[in-house]
């Protein structure tokens, strides 16, 4: 229970007697980092050194590579993706930003403002 107070939540709806319906920052940033990964070209998304430690112990975590933050009301998506050898870099970073702005606005309501990629890698195909 306590650590679930430590994370950022969004109000989605404040229904007054009804209830109030949010949203943790952890739930946007794995529909980002599922709609991201769901690209062809994208390989895997690149996490800092603990989660890919921690990864190869077993202990997967979805958002890895993902930071998601709320500014004036608009969703502000950081994204750091591997892309498979052979793809153009530009065109699959759109298609990301397009599928990734789709999915957190028609899944939580939130209105997305930027998209932002960075490429940490190339993925060789073996």
């Amino acid at each position: 229970m306590e650590k679930e107070l430590e994370r950022e939540a969004y109000t989605l709806k404040d229904g007054g007697n009804d209830g109030v319906v949010s949203i943790a920052d952890d739930v946007v940033a794995m529909i980002a980092s599922i709609a991201a990964t769901e690209v062809d070209g994208v390989a895997s998304m690149v996490g800092n050194i603990t989660n890919e430690l921690m990864s190869r112990v077993g202990m997967k975590k979805l958002t890895k590579g993902v930071k998601v933050s709320v500014i004036d009301g608009k969703v502000n998506v950081d994204l750091a993706i591997t892309i498979d050898y052979g793809y153009n870099i530009p065109e699959t970073c759109q298609s990301v930003q397009s599928k990734v702005k789709a999915a957190i606005e028609n899944m939580t309501g939130l209105d997305v403002d930027v998209v932002n990629i960075r490429i940490g890698g190339i993925n060789m195909k073996v």
